[in-house]
């Protein structure tokens, strides 16, 4: 999606400015022709010198909103006054334009879901088909409230798993870097220095004199090929072979696939559950559901019980044929069909696996601290001993 900056006149004669977000400017006149509005002027919007990186929407503003908009809501306050409230305190430029365009639309007719699918970059097809739910049945406040917890869930989720990375991407950095420093700096030196002395040189410190050669001629080579082949495989894991492929071989890894996996089906389990308790369609919250799964694997796995509920299957079965699901969610998902508590068996399974995820990391956060630091000792006694071993031969030698 794009953003177009837009000149318009109202049905009153006023004249207004503002951001639209279309897929190209043809789009975003026509949107802005069916909001009622009379186009002066539009031009794709241009940021200039300003930073964006810390400007985006991200899942924590999405849900503080979704917090404040259902505690206002479950206060008396009308929907669009709640909305231009928020517009009001929010700080990020562009979440408080697409708060503000959500109001202009509701007040010009349009539902409260299909303003937010106007926005479906921000708001998630589950988001607004919750929040569609709760429009149809009149329970808008409680299944506001209900999402935010939701999202909050995720939130802390999400929180978690990336914080126990955080030490070891730092370390790993570190021993990058330094021996980057080492290789690239210090290392050609003392190759100067021997070559100098005119003395035979063991094997380790020949190979780590070839190693610097690499690193100090062709560094930039090294760098064009890990972002080129960083982004290639990024663009072939978006491709549903290569994601199946790719996410096939992270569930067959010792430690990290069991994590994926339990992550994938925590987002999964959630999603369905919160679905189900807002009163969507099974076979909607199945498809919506099964987009949120992480691992390609699961959303293959979901699609093909979506087939089979189609045709008539129970949900639990369906789960049932497929072995990358464990027994525990068939089981349970067969105890909420029999006792029409969907929602809370499905929030329980989550539940669940949210805790095993908790756990594994833990014990992964543990286990990693002194693998690291053997493996740094490794490399720094390999480069000592790269650099004395020929200084201890000259020493002999006198």
């Amino acid at each position: 999606m794009l953003q177009f900056k837009y000149t318009i006149r109202d049905a009153k004669g006023n004249t207004k400015e503002g951001l639209i977000e279309a897929t190209n400017i043809r789009s975003a006149s026509a949107i802005l022709h069916d909001r009622g509005y009379v186009v002066i002027d539009i031009a794709p919007h241009k940021e200039g010198t300003q930073f964006k990186f810390f400007g985006g929407v991200n899942l924590g503003d999405i849900a503080n909103f979704t917090r404040q908009l259902a505690t206002m809501i479950n206060s008396g306050l009308p929907l669009t006054d709640s909305l231009i409230i928020l517009e009001k305190q929010t700080d990020k430029e562009k979440f408080r334009e697409i708060i503000r365009q959500i109001a202009e639309d509701i007040q010009g007719g349009d539902t409260f879901a299909d303003a937010l699918s106007k926005h479906s970059s921000i708001f998630s097809l589950a988001f607004i088909n919750i929040v569609r739910a709760g429009e149809s049945s009149g329970t808008l406040d409680q299944v506001l409230t209900n999402l935010a917890n939701t999202l909050e869930k995720d939130r802390e989720f999400q929180s978690k798993v990336k914080g126990a990375f955080v030490y070891p991407i730092i370390i790993i950095g570190a021993m990058i870097l330094v021996s980057a420093i080492i290789l690239i700096f210090v290392v050609p030196k003392l190759t100067e220095l021997y070559t100098d002395l005119d003395i035979s040189l063991p094997l380790p410190t020949k190979i780590m004199i070839f190693i610097s050669i690499i690193a100090s001629r062709f560094w930039w080579l090294m760098i064009i090929l890990g972002v080129v082949g960083f982004s290639a495989l990024r663009r072939y894991r978006k491709t549903p072979q290569g994601g199946l492929l790719i996410d096939r071989l992270i569930l067959r890894l010792p430690i990290m696939g069991r994590l994926n996996r339990d992550s994938s089906l925590t987002e999964l389990t959630r999603t369905l559950g919160a679905l189900v308790g807002a009163g969507v369609p099974i076979l909607e919250s199945l498809k919506i559901a099964g987009s949120v799964a992480t691992n390609a694997v699961h959303r293959q796995a979901v699609s093909k019980a979506t087939t089979l509920v189609e045709k008539g299957a129970q949900l639990s079965k369906a789960l049932a044929t497929d072995e990358v699901f464990p027994p525990i969610i068939p089981q349970m998902v067969a105890v909420g069909e029999e006792t029409g508590k969907m929602d809370d068996v499905l929030n329980k399974v989550s539940h669940f696996y949210e805790l095993e995820v908790e756990h594994q990391v833990k014990n992964l956060t543990t286990a990693l601290e002194p693998i690291i630091m053997i493996i740094l000792g490794i490399m720094v006694a390999l480069l000592v001993i790269s650099i004395i071993l020929p200084i201890y031969n000259i020493t002999s030698a006198f």
